[in-house]
């Protein structure tokens, strides 16, 4: 599963960012073998609107999830339009947020 994780930082320890729209950075994460690639969020200083444009560059990604600490309802508006499961409420290392995702994510599906 390819999964976007809002986070602090950009590795697999940082913090998963309460704050979806100006956290600093993206990381692309493949739920199978823990491989990603970092973005920087060039939103992240945007006065207003940042929440929707991040949303709207996570869409051209195609992920399956996205995990995030908090989220605005227009931009959960546009992730689940395209099909996108958004996790939010999510905190602690980017990591642990997966492997929990995932546990639950399987534990649904059956």
């Amino acid at each position: 599963m390819r999964v976007v994780v809002i986070s602090e930082g950009e590795t697999l320890d940082s913090e998963v960012a309460e704050d979806f729209g100006h956290a600093p950075f993206f990381l692309v994460v493949d739920t199978d073998s823990l491989d990603y690639h970092v973005i920087e969020n060039e939103f992240a200083d945007s006065p207003e609107g940042a929440g929707v444009a991040v949303a709207k560059a996570i869409t051209t990604l195609q992920p399956d999830a996205v995990i995030t600490g908090g989220i605005v309802m227009h931009g959960l508006d546009i992730l689940r339009k395209a099909n996108i499961f958004v996790s939010y409420d999510e905190e602690g290392p980017v990591e642990q947020c997966i492997v929990d995702f995932v546990r639950r994510h399987k534990r649904n599906a059956a």
